[in-house]
């Protein structure tokens, strides 16, 4: 899979969550003011990678995701695995829980989840 920009990323979000949707449908849901034409060349750089497909309807044309979120964010934890933590999800995790001031809520969640995990691999 093509690396998705930041700003990709916003219009996919739009995409995945909505639905298709036009180009003006996209740039109303981002809601910050770009231009109608940003947002247009942003969905057919999308749609040359690969990651969009267009559907004409009348003069306007709807934009529909072909990739899936949970693949797209497979691939970006990749790359933040091999970038920053030279492919150890033991250092991911370890910054996760050391520097994210997460509540002990969330950290019962992360060992329930850890120790749902290691549950099934002994089977």
């Amino acid at each position: 899979m093509q690396r998705l920009t930041p700003r990709e990323i916003e219009l996919m979000t739009v995409l995945w969550e909505r639905g298709p949707s036009t180009v003006a449908g996209v740039r109303d849901a981002l809601g910050d003011g770009s231009a109608y034409t940003t947002i247009l060349t942003l969905l057919r750089v999308l749609e040359e990678k690969g990651h969009v497909a267009r559907e004409v309807e009348g003069r306007a044309h709807r934009y529909a995701a072909l990739i899936d979120r949970d693949d797209a964010s497979s691939s970006a934890i990749d790359r933040v695995l091999g970038q920053f933590f030279r492919g150890s999800p033991e250092r991911l995790l370890t910054q996760l829980v050391s520097d994210r001031g997460l509540d002990d809520a969330t950290l019962r969640r992360l060992r329930a989840l850890l120790d749902e995990r290691l549950a099934e691999d002994s089977k």
